[in-house]
């Protein structure tokens, strides 16, 4: 990103995951669409264009709780951390959805209004001071404008140009409209309940979203109390389990992770994190003192966390040392692009 503008860096890995996606997208809109009302046939039929309206309404929601179940499962289980990989595409396309669903429900509740769709939308229904009868297409409209927010700037120009910390700031946007969307479905079957099996649906995404959101920050504090005792410095493995040009990856008591690699006999830490779109450096090989990212190729010095020139992608490191066999780093990183010595191993290490 620091040298060339490439709209969409396309991978084998890219392809699958987005075809994945598609495909669970479109099984779930057609058992919505052609399974679901032979089944639910005892409830009140609805209107076609309704029902489509409603198939794409519950696809952008059961996306947008998967999304939101990724994080925290990774945190969890590092066999999830290949879910995170593009995890931008699927918001992307969790916003196309919705629109899909806001567009069905403009075309059909106001096509033969004289008013224009959207001013209708907002006009319709004032009954703000009762919950029954409480305008939830609001909600859904404030949920519809942060997705299509987000989706507009997941590009890297977006990261580059805004800085991470605003991008960010931005992108955490995704909560208060996963919240906004909960009252806009719970308000909407309310006020036009149709078969418990979809409540139980719209019910248990945000009960799973919050208890895997917990149990994710549970599980951190656990491991950050095991770190050593000893200065504050981390445990991070035996010397006898280093392989030469690998890395042995472990969590900092701020959540982050480090990487701790084996180079021609010595030791360098660095952030485990890419610069480019957090790939695990860790899961990388080194050539030439260089690791290289799995995920889109972007390389960096272990011994000082820069990209070679003229690159100028950076990532914290970390100091190390040897406590008998043990090897600890220090769980405060030092600056982006900060070099530090290797350490070397013992002359008996492998």
């Amino acid at each position: 990103m620091s040298v060339k503008y490439i709209p969409v860096q396309w991978n084998p890995n890219k392809w699958f995951y987005d075809g994945i996606m598609l495909v669970g997208v479109f099984v779930f809109l057609w058992v919505f669409l052609e399974i679901a009302p032979g089944v639910l046939s005892h409830e009140r039929p609805i209107n076609p264009q309704i029902h489509n309206a409603r198939a794409f309404g519950a696809c952008a929601f059961v996306m947008l709780t998967i999304i939101l179940c990724i994080g925290p499962l990774a945190r969890l289980d590092r066999r999830f951390l290949p879910l995170l990989y593009n995890r931008r595409h699927f918001g992307v396309m969790t916003a196309a959805v919705a629109l899909t669903h806001a567009n069905y429900v403009l075309g059909w509740y106001f096509a033969f209004s004289h008013i224009p769709p959207l001013e209708g939308l907002l006009s319709a229904n004032q009954s703000y001071f009762q919950v029954a009868g409480f305008p939830f297409e609001l909600l859904g409209l404030f949920s519809l404008i942060c997705l299509l927010l987000l989706a507009v700037t997941s590009h890297d120009f977006w990261l580059k140009f805004l800085t991470a910390p605003v991008w960010k700031r931005i992108h955490f946007l995704i909560y208060p409209a996963y919240a906004a969307l909960v009252g806009h479905v719970a308000l909407g079957i309310l006020q036009d309940q149709q078969t418990h099996m979809v409540s139980a649906l719209f019910i248990g995404g945000p009960v799973l979203v919050c208890v895997l959101h917990l149990l994710a920050v549970v599980h951190g504090r656990v491991k950050a109390d095991r770190i050593a005792k000893g200065h504050g410095w981390l445990a991070v493995a035996n010397v006898a389990e280093m392989q030469e040009g690998r890395a042995k990856i472990a969590r900092l008591p701020d959540g982050n992770r480090v990487a701790v690699f084996l180079h021609e006999g010595k030791l360098s830490a660095i952030s485990n994190a890419c610069a480019h779109q957090n790939g695990p450096l860790g899961e990388g090989r080194i050539v030439d003192c260089l690791v290289t990212c799995p995920w889109h190729g972007f390389q960096y010095d272990v011994r000082t966390g820069q990209s070679p020139a003229p690159f100028t992608e950076r990532v914290p490191t970390f100091a190390v040392r040897l406590n008998g066999k043990i090897i600890e780093v220090d769980p405060t990183p030092n600056p982006p692009g900060t070099p530090v010595k290797p350490v070397p191993l013992p002359e008996a290490a492998p």
